[in-house]
């Protein structure tokens, strides 16, 4: 039975946001790359633990993280780094500029939903270069249903921009961490099916061996009843 740790206020570690029982931040490899990655979030996903731009600054440590408000609007001066080009990447830009130095590139990505993402881009589209990516195939963030055919999470145009740069290594590394995150979201809440099915095709069952055995371990019945009470002593 399908279940909602948000709604039920259940605890949750502070860094991956997952439920202790579920945590997967014994397999968290954090991934450096030339790019300058920044994410302007909506202030309503901000608050959302399934939102991939918290895994963005969890894996990418140097990355940017800024909340959008309309009434509390942020400056370029915030955001836009002097010595690199911005991209503000947007399903309406243009096409990606080829030959591009990923050293000399920052990107901007709006996190929140296609209505918040339009608002925020109405703030931000005289801040830089607006770009698009060839994107193609289905998205793999299954906890979140997409809002449309080739409809993909923040994370997940992270990587095609990493591919599109010449930049494969980190963009593997980064499907890694996204995948383990997906695997253990979906495990929190229940869906052992899906999380069957998802794990059968993710590189994260090869880069994660044992974390992997580690969550499909069962716990017996007593031990579990017993952890949970604990956990709601601490609340």
């Amino acid at each position: 039975m399908a279940r909602s740790v948000v709604l039920k206020g259940a605890p949750r570690c502070h860094r991956c946001q997952l439920p202790p029982r579920w945590c997967v931040c014994a397999g968290l490899r954090t991934v450096d790359c030339a790019l300058q990655v920044d994410v302007l979030m909506h202030h309503m996903e901000a608050h959302r633990p399934s939102s991939t731009g918290h895994l963005i600054k969890r894996v990418m440590p140097q990355s940017g993280q800024h909340q959008y408000r309309i009434d509390r609007p942020l400056t370029p001066a915030e955001v836009v780094k002097p010595d690199r080009e911005l991209w503000i990447l947007h399903p309406l830009g243009e096409p990606l500029p080829a030959g591009a130095a990923p050293e000399k590139v920052q990107v901007l990505l709006l996190d929140g939903s296609w209505k918040q993402a339009l608002e925020m881009q109405r703030t931000v589209h005289s801040w830089g270069r607006h770009v698009r990516l060839p994107m193609a195939g289905e998205s793999r963030y299954w906890l979140r249903a997409q809002q449309g055919e080739r409809q993909f999470s923040t994370i997940e145009a992270l990587m095609f921009l990493l591919a599109a740069l010449g930049l494969p290594e980190a963009g593997a590394r980064l499907r890694e961490q996204f995948e383990l995150h997906v695997y253990a979201g979906l495990c929190a809440r229940g869906k052992k099916a899906a999380a069957a099915e998802f794990l059968a095709n993710s590189p994260a069952r090869a880069a994660f061996p044992e974390l992997i055995a580690k969550l499909a371990e069962k716990r017996p019945l007593v031990e579990s009843v017993r952890s949970r009470t604990a956990d709601q002593k601490k609340i």
